[in-house]
């Protein structure tokens, strides 16, 4: 139950602000900043050649309750650092240095649980023109167990997405986000396929966008299959070309999936 709970909180957060173009001081002409973040997608776009983007949860608070069970979970920054290639591909580390787990039973006793997370490395390829309306990439990824032994599960996974995102006139964008992961058992004995997909549609007003998401994930356990659904809303302000704020919450739509995980965010490009 933990497990699943700390990989919601911790869930690599996406779909960007509707890129935008903007002159540098400079005179170069070049893409405003874009981020696999707030929501839980992930957008085409990559960093520009030789440049490092840092996209922060500054805050990230879960909470689920069930059958008299109450969880929260809270991750104290939950930084993605990514550096630019190529002009179509970035690798990207994403690592929390510290999370905290609560959870009170139906008889009142509480359990706190903390330590640092796992690390979990990309590399994503752009497929299509940094300028066309449909953009497509593949984002293979894999998480290294270097979490606490109260936080992490000890074991590799991993699994590659396939953002597809189209721009509408009018300042709309229609994101999805099919997503194959393999992950360990729950027994420990060995690995399982799990598929993630979501339907995510933007709309920009000026430095402002708003998003709204429905997430799925079924992980295809060989103890039972374990669906889990919600719904995303997030806002984000673009408040420079290369500075980025966003907030946003996650409602969970069955038993499986947390009540509510919510964060703000800020995200740069240096």
């Amino acid at each position: 139950m933990l497990r699943s709970l700390l990989a919601l909180a911790l869930v690599s957060v996406a779909t960007p602000a509707i890129a935008q173009t903007s002159t540098l001081s400079t005179g170069e002409e070049e893409s405003a900043i874009c981020t696999d973040r707030p929501t839980n997608g992930n957008y085409a776009c990559t960093v520009p050649k030789g440049r490092f983007q840092l996209e922060v949860d500054t805050f990230n608070w879960l909470r689920d309750d069930v059958g008299g069970e109450r969880v929260d979970v809270v991750a104290f920054t939950n930084p993605v650092i990514k550096y630019g290639l190529t002009d179509s591909s970035d690798v990207q580390i994403n690592w929390s240095p510290y999370i905290r787990a609560r959870t009170r039973d139906a008889n009142g006793v509480l359990t706190i649980d903390d330590g640092s997370g796992d690390v979990t490395a990309r590399y994503k390829k752009r497929l299509t023109s940094a300028t066309a309306d449909l953009q497509i990439a593949l984002l293979p990824f894999v998480k290294l167990p270097t979490a606490s032994d109260a936080i992490g599960i000890g074991k590799v996974e991993g699994g590659i997405a396939v953002p597809i995102n189209y721009s509408v006139p009018g300042g709309w964008t229609i994101t999805l986000g099919p997503q194959v992961n393999v992950l360990a058992d729950d027994d420990g004995s060995g690995r399982h396929l799990g598929l993630t997909g979501l339907v995510n549609i933007a709309k920009s007003f000026g430095k402002f966008s708003v998003l709204n998401e429905i997430w799925t994930d079924q992980d295809i356990d060989p103890s039972g299959t374990v669906s889990q659904y919600s719904y995303n809303a997030a806002l984000v302000w673009l408040a420079s070309p290369k500075l980025q704020f966003d907030l946003g919450a996650n409602f969970g739509l069955n038993r499986n999936t947390p009540d509510v995980v919510s964060y703000v965010g800020v995200s740069t490009r240096f």
